[in-house]
């Protein structure tokens, strides 16, 4: 009987903690946990739940306020806990390699691409010379699956897409071949397809150079997919670890069962209200145009719609397929180059600013990021009030009714009203977003991808809460998203958009169960854990 491999990386008990003025709170709580050589592993769990403190506990990253107080990380048998900084420098980048969250601002914002790439290289000696590692970068960002290496590496970040940062991301993590990468949230923000791309290109390379994985996610579809075994973690803890297929479908810890009951689910059909489809669109957009650069660049190219008083329409496609910016042309953010945009009757485009001012009061946005869209210095109730002052719609006691209600309405508690931002979770501030838009009693919401950013369980109450306040209160939704389960669950209809046009078009459940263009089937396919789902019914 063959003996199983000794664990790559091996962590015992390990306790960390953040420190402040007024308390010590215990972010990771006692952890075992084993990776073996070439495998991959996937820790998931909610914001909060430890997941990426233990990632930047082996890397020896932890933020300052932050302290291990007791346990060990070994790697390959060499004790981590403890090291020094110089002897740091020797494992990050060559023996454990980083794939942090956020591509658009981990990356040198003043340093061309292939720089940082050839960075790794030198500061590791795996380049003979400064020529050697920049010709070397470009072959990485090759393998990273980047279209035109040698361009992308005379680039700055804030050229290139969110994808392709991602990629060059991965490209400097693997570039010393390291035994371990971490990949903390690598693909949280990205279209399926996308996606997709980067998770694949990770699994081919990794089985190449024999490097394990240590995925970090809170998609717990994303894990049942990718993943050898899973570890769910939940207050600093691990609850439940398995085969990825079993935990998805049989997961025996009470906080694994509610985290797979809040995966949305292609298959299913929810109650949706009904729009009001006798009466004239609220929303009448038409033959809607508009370029960049002196017309070089076509973001929106002749896109029409229409969304019934009371209804759901969800736009969905990649980056740059011009969801967003019709959103804010909608919005009148921005100006199209043609077309109309009608909404209850009345063109935006030919309105005068103080008519624009009034009909504003009936659109509202709610955005992606729910903390960059609130003002940090605004307390809750300063932030939910601001639009009724700036409509001058009551007074100060009559406000302070309104936040009160609204708070109640997205179920936050009354004492919310007194916190900042920064003391909310991403949940509650989206929640934060939701009521202020609320606030003016609008027709028509346009949320741009407004729980992309949320953990699988928050994003499932915030949907629920959209969902009834749509049935309260007969309010229309444009639902911008790249995520097909969510508009399923969403939306009445859907409208699939491409390089800048709508590619097809209809019911929910007509386009997704039946798509007919290849790009939607495409976009179908790529839906994190769908393989596995599958398997398991057919």
């Amino acid at each position: 009987m063959m003996s199983s491999p000794e664990p790559l990386l091996t962590i015992r008990d390990l306790t960390v903690a953040f420190h402040s003025r007024r308390s010590t709170v215990r972010a990771v709580r006692g952890l075992d946990l084993d990776l073996a050589p070439g495998s991959t592993l996937a820790l998931v769990g909610e914001s909060g739940s430890g997941k990426s403190t233990t990632g930047l506990a082996v890397l020896g990253l932890l933020p300052t306020g932050a302290t291990v107080l007791g346990g060990r990380v070994t790697l390959a048998g060499r004790e981590l806990t403890g090291l020094r900084e110089r002897e740091w420098r020797t494992v990050r980048g060559r023996e454990i390699g980083f794939v942090p969250q956020d591509p658009m601002v981990s990356l040198n914002p003043v340093q061309r691409v292939g720089d940082q790439v050839a960075e790794v290289l030198r500061i590791h000696g795996l380049a003979e010379n400064a020529k050697a590692a920049r010709e070397r970068a470009v072959d990485l960002l090759a393998d990273a699956g980047l279209p035109h290496p040698a361009r992308v590496a005379r680039q700055l970040p804030h050229e290139l897409s969110g994808g392709m940062c991602q990629r060059a991301l991965i490209a400097i993590a693997l570039a010393g071949e390291p035994r371990l990468l971490i990949a903390d949230e690598p693909t949280s923000a990205l279209d399926v397809t996308v996606q997709r791309r980067i998770l694949d290109h990770l699994e081919t390379v990794t089985e190449r150079l024999g490097t394990s994985l240590l995925l970090i996610t809170h998609d717990l579809a994303v894990a049942a997919d990718r993943a050898d075994e899973i570890a769910v973690m939940s207050r600093g803890r691990i609850v439940e670890r398995g085969p990825g297929r079993r935990v998805l479908t049989e997961p025996s810890h009470p906080y694994t069962r509610e985290l797979v009951a809040a995966v949305p689910d292609m298959t299913a059909d929810p109650a949706r209200p009904t729009p009001q489809e006798d009466r004239p669109p609220l929303l009448d957009v038409r033959g809607l145009r508009r370029t960049f650069d002196g017309g070089r660049t076509v973001a929106v190219d002749d896109v029409s719609f229409t969304l019934p008083a009371g209804g759901s329409l969800g736009i969905v496609g990649e980056s740059g397929s011009g969801k967003s910016t019709t959103a804010k042309l909608v919005l009148r953010l921005d100006r199209p180059d043609a077309g109309t945009i009608t909404l209850d009757g009345q063109d935006l485009s030919t309105l005068a600013p103080a008519a624009l001012r009034r009909l504003r009061r009936d659109i509202q946005p709610v955005f992606q990021d729910p903390y960059g869209s609130l003002d940090p210095h605004f307390t809750v109730a300063q932030s939910i009030a601001e639009p009724l002052r700036a409509f001058r719609v009551t007074g100060r006691r009559g406000r302070r009714e309104r936040v009160a209600e609204l708070l109640d309405l997205v179920r936050l508690p009354a004492s919310a009203a007194h916190r900042r931002p920064g003391e909310l979770s991403g949940g509650q501030r989206q929640r934060v977003s939701i009521a202020r838009a609320l606030a003016l009693t609008p027709k028509l919401l346009v949320l741009d991808e407004p729980v992309s950013a949320l953990d699988v369980s928050v994003q499932a109450s915030v949907l629920e809460l959209l969902t009834d306040l749509r049935a309260e209160f007969g309010l229309s939704y444009l639902f911008i998203s790249h995520d097909l389960a969510v508009v399923r669950q969403i939306c009445d209809r859907v409208a699939v958009m491409r390089e800048g046009g709508i590619v097809e078009s209809g019911l929910v459940t007509q386009v997704f169960d039946h798509p007919e263009h290849p790009y939607t089937q495409d976009l179908l396919s790529a839906i994190p854990g769908r393989r596995v789902r599958e398997q398991l019914t057919g």
